[in-house]
């Protein structure tokens, strides 16, 4: 279930965008359990780069660039 970096998606809504998985970030618990997985995503708005660090693997699946 690894989304591989350099994956694009289009994000949902009114303003779609062309996003690109640059990260990815796992919260562990002190079992060592996964208790979080999200990634880091970035898109150019006006000529700079805007980055979100709060991606859930479910919308980079569903907006996937086949």
């Amino acid at each position: 279930m690894d989304i591989p970096m350099g994956t694009q998606y289009m994000t949902r809504g009114k303003a779609k965008r062309l996003c690109t998985v640059i990260d990815k970030h796992i919260t562990t618990n002190m079992k060592g359990e996964i208790v979080r997985e999200r990634y880091v995503s970035s898109h150019d708005f006006c000529g700079q780069k805007v980055i979100d660090y709060e991606v859930v693997p479910c919308a980079i699946k569903m907006g996937a660039i086949q």
